[in-house]
């Protein structure tokens, strides 16, 4: 498998994934990426801020993801708790998997991968927000020992609940 920044050609690839994920999340019903969200300006805009990256298997894109190095402004406030450390941090986004690989562990490599490039950065801090009712993502943190921490809004003033997971040096 191979992970890797995303390039222009791979929109149609990532968003027949979104759509995937966005229906999943309907038929859960988890009002989470509904409402044309996110859609291929947002994909095309994590391309051209260098945050965008696939997982390929056999040349096939079966997972997506944005990955962001330099803060997340919506992290700033955080309410009814606080967040693990104060210091650098990766932020986790868009976070999808082709449904033909729902539960067979690709998510875990995507987070391995944001680990690692973390680690390569000198980052050791990775933070994440999730819907309330996203109850399969908040299971995936969780076992992935991510940290409950409290509420933050995002800049449309939705409620989400964020999580951090804290990196130790891998020597």
């Amino acid at each position: 498998m191979e992970f890797r920044k995303t390039i222009e050609s791979d929109i149609e690839s990532i968003m027949k994934i979104i759509k995937q994920a966005q229906n999943y999340l309907r038929e859960q019903g988890i009002d989470q990426w509904q409402n044309n969200y996110p859609n291929k300006w947002v994909i095309k805009k994590d391309i051209d801020n260098n945050n965008s990256y696939v997982l390929l298997k056999d040349n096939i894109i079966i997972g997506t993801v944005a990955v962001i190095f330099d803060g997340e402004k919506t992290y700033n406030t955080i309410y009814n708790g606080q967040w693990l450390s104060n210091g650098e941090y990766t932020t986790i986004h868009r976070l999808a998997v082709d449904s033909n690989y729902r539960g067979s562990g690709i998510s875990s490599l995507i987070l391995k991968n944001i680990e690692k490039m973390s680690l390569d950065r000198k980052i050791f801090s990775i933070k994440v927000d999730t819907h309330r009712g996203n109850m399969p993502m908040q299971y995936f943190l969780k076992n992935h020992g991510f940290k409950y921490c409290g509420i933050i809004y995002l800049e449309d003033g939705n409620e989400r609940l964020a999580f951090e997971k804290s990196l130790a040096l891998n020597e």
